[in-house]
């Protein structure tokens, strides 16, 4: 049984009244502790196609289960609660609270869900040491530069050990040197943690170094 298995997904716009069929039946496996990169034009669907698997976003039509759960069959509380717990999302902007440092933005998540400040705050250190932002823990996000913020985005992303991590254009605002650290770091975070990842890449040279690569292209996903 695949970690997550998608099947037959369809997903539509209606822009200016007509409708902009942008998922055609998307199915898809990924194994327990793949890394994936996706690649696919501007426009193709690609942060839709995460919005949906990520629960973020509601299909028109199709399956979609979590070792063997069906995630769509859950009501809305139950779809939050698994979202929150479950997955991890690092998005093109950081997204990161300006008025708290970068360890009090990656403890968020985990004091949300009530856990113990002395745990979520030694994790989240943790995980800050592990992106190589051990010195900069009291540092406010203006204070870091824009490849420092998104390492921290990333060990937010962690906090809760996810079992699926979600990337959406992660490196898209960073220079070439400081995307390939972030990649990286992906790789690092997949192999040492075993979090099964899936990352949205325009660059095709990085999408290239992840051990499988995928393509959406016509509203499918395809091997690259």
């Amino acid at each position: 049984m695949a970690l997550l298995e998608v099947r037959r997904i369809f997903k539509s716009y209606h822009l200016h009244g007509k409708r902009i069929d942008v998922l055609r039946g998307v199915d898809l496996d990924v194994e327990k502790g793949e890394l994936v990169s996706l690649i696919g034009a501007s426009g193709a669907g690609k942060s839709t196609f995460l919005h949906v698997i990520g629960t973020l976003d509601a299909p028109a039509a199709g399956t979609l289960h979590f070792n063997g759960r069906s995630v769509l069959d859950m009501n809305d509380a139950e779809i939050a609660e698994f979202r929150n717990r479950t997955i991890g999302f690092v998005f093109q902007s950081h997204f990161l609270l300006p008025e708290f440092t970068a360890l009090e933005n990656v403890a968020m998540p985990a004091l949300i869900q009530r856990q113990s400040p002395a745990k979520a705050y030694a994790w989240a250190r943790e995980l800050l040491e592990r992106v190589g932002l051990g010195a900069r823990v009291d540092h406010r996000p203006g204070e870091l530069s824009g490849g420092e913020a998104q390492r921290v985005a990333l060990a937010r992303a962690l906090v809760l050990r996810p079992a699926l991590l979600l990337a959406d254009e992660p490196t898209g605002n960073l220079d070439p040197a400081t995307g390939e650290g972030i990649h990286q770091l992906l790789r690092t975070v997949n192999e040492e943690l075993g979090i099964t990842a899936i990352v949205v890449t325009h660059n095709a040279e990085l999408a290239r170094s992840m051990p499988r690569q995928l393509r959406l292209v016509n509203g499918q996903v395809t091997a690259a």
